[in-house]
C-alpha cells in the first residue's frame, strides 16, 4: 500500500500521541497509580490491639481510625484494601511489592529506618515488662535474671529485650534464663497468665488497655526495660513511593497537631501520648 504524505503525517502523529502517552503511564508514581485505579493495598497484623484486631469479622482499632480519618480527608473515593499478615511477613512483603503500604504498629529502629521509610510517630512504643500481679519475685528489671520471658518474633521488643540481656550478663548477672518467640503476643499473655513465662517484653502502649480488661491478673514494672522508641507506619524507600509516605506523614502530623490523634489514643488506649508532631526522629535502638 502506498503512503501519502497526509497518511505518513497521521500515521507519524499517532505514534508521537502513543509514546507520550506511554512514558506518561510509565512516569505515574504509585499515588498517582492508586488514584487512577481508586484502590489501595495495605499489610496489617489484626492481632495486636488495641492499634488494630478484629471484632465481628471487621478489623478495627486505633490505626484504622487514624488511617480512616487521613483517608477521608486525603485520598477521598479510594477503597482500601486490607490483608491482615503475621508481622513477621511484613515488611518483607512491603520489600517484595505484594502491597503499596504498611499500617500497623512497626516499633522504628536503625535497621528498620535504614531499609524503609517511616512515617511521623503514631504512639510511643518504649518497651516495659508485663508480669503476673501476685507474683512478687519481680519487683525490678533486673530480677529477670534466671527468669524466662517471652516477646513477639521479629519484633522491635525481642531487640531489647535481647539487648537488656546482654546489659544484666555485661554487669554480672546470669542474663535472663531463656527469650520465648510468639508469632503474636495474645499467645505469650496465655503462657505468662498459666505460669509457662515470667514475664512478657511489649510496648507499655499495648499493655494498659490489656491490665484494664484482665484486673489482678496482670501488671507492669515502672521502670522501661530500654530507649524511649515510638511506632510508624511505613513504605518502600523509594522515588516511586515518596509521594504516598508525604501523604500518610503530613496527615499524621495534622492530626497530632489538631488534637485527632489524641482523641483517638484516649478511646482506645484510655490515656494520651506525647509523640512529637514531627518527622520520625533519629531511633536511639
Amino acid at each position: 500500500m502506498k503512503l501519502t504524505r497526509f497518511s505518513f503525517a497521521a500515521c507519524w502523529a499517532m505514534l508521537v500521541t502513543a509514546s507520550a502517552f506511554s512514558t506518561t503511564a510509565h512516569s505515574a508514581d504509585l499515588l498517582e497509580r492508586i488514584k487512577e485505579a481508586k484502590v489501595m493495598t495495605i499489610a496489617t497484623e489484626a492481632r495486636y490491639a488495641p492499634f488494630e484486631y478484629v471484632e465481628n469479622n471487621k478489623i478495627v482499632g486505633y490505626d484504622v481510625d487514624l488511617m480512616n480519618h487521613i483517608l477521608a480527608k486525603s485520598l477521598p473515593g479510594v477503597k482500601v484494601d486490607q490483608l491482615d499478615l503475621p508481622f513477621q511477613g511484613i515488611l518483607p512483603g512491603l520489600d517484595a511489592k505484594k502491597f503499596d503500604f504498611v499500617i500497623t504498629a512497626v516499633t522504628v529502629n536503625k535497621q528498620r529506618v535504614d531499609h524503609f521509610a517511616f512515617t511521623a510517630p503514631i504512639a510511643e512504643s518504649t518497651v516495659a515488662l508485663l508480669k503476673r500481679a501476685k507474683d512478687n519475685s519481680i519487683t525490678s528489671p533486673d530480677d529477670l535474671s534466671g527468669k524466662v520471658v517471652g516477646t513477639q518474633t521479629g519484633s522491635g521488643q525481642l531487640q531489647v529485650l535481647q539487648a537488656f540481656d546482654q546489659k544484666l550478663k555485661a554487669s554480672g548477672k546470669p542474663g535472663i534464663k531463656e527469650i520465648k518467640q510468639y508469632v503474636a503476643f495474645d499467645e505469650a499473655y496465655v503462657d505468662l497468665a498459666n505460669g509457662r513465662l515470667d514475664g512478657v517484653a511489649q510496648s507499655l502502649s499495648n499493655l494498659g488497655p490489656l491490665i484494664k480488661a484482665r484486673p489482678g491478673v496482670f501488671a507492669t514494672l515502672p521502670e522501661m526495660l530500654g530507649p524511649k522508641t515510638y511506632f510508624g507506619w511505613v513504605g518502600r524507600k523509594d522515588a516511586d513511593s515518596a509521594s504516598l509516605v508525604k501523604l500518610f506523614q503530613d496527615g499524621i502530623i495534622e492530626a497530632n497537631k489538631d488534637g485527632t490523634m489524641k482523641a483517638l489514643q484516649q478511646k482506645w488506649f484510655g490515656f494520651t501520648m506525647n509523640v512529637p508532631a514531627t518527622p520520625m526522629p533519629a531511633p536511639a535502638l
